[in-house]
């Protein structure tokens, strides 16, 4: 899949979502949502959904996340996670598997990956990884 669309990780969502929300993040985020460019992969959705405070935010949040673009998790998938572990761990770095395997939907979809994590511009030293860091923005 080649696209403008761009992986929103959930460090981003957080940042700007939340109460005094990162205004740099919300903007860009907005303007992504706008353009309808936003793309979102179960792991994403799980962690977002799994740190909400109330029913009622659940469900609006929920509601919001499956109007986006989503990316499958699917064999191919997992297996390009397996290997981008294998090699990164090979070279004396190891990450969270969750960041991983988003990683790996990024890459194999030819997507940017807006994002607030570290973890992931380390990555792009090493792998095919586009990366924005929304706090670099």
């Amino acid at each position: 899949m080649t696209s403008n669309l761009v992986l929103v990780d959930t460090s981003a969502w957080i940042l700007a979502l939340e109460r005094g929300a990162n205004a740099t993040a919300r903007q860009k985020i907005d303007v992504l949502l706008s353009e309808n460019r936003v793309a979102i992969v179960p792991m994403i959705y799980l962690e977002l959904l799994g740190g909400v405070k109330s029913q009622g935010e659940f469900q609006r949040l929920k509601s919001r996340l499956e109007a986006l673009q989503q990316i499958p998790l699917a064999k191919r998938e997992w297996a390009e996670a397996a290997k981008l572990a294998f090699e990164l761990r090979r070279k004396g770095k190891t990450f969270p598997y969750t960041d991983i395997l988003i990683c790996a939907a990024a890459i194999l979809h030819k997507l940017v990956l807006l994002h607030a994590d570290r973890h992931f511009d380390i990555m792009a030293e090493d792998v095919l990884l586009k990366v924005e860091n929304v706090l670099a923005c």
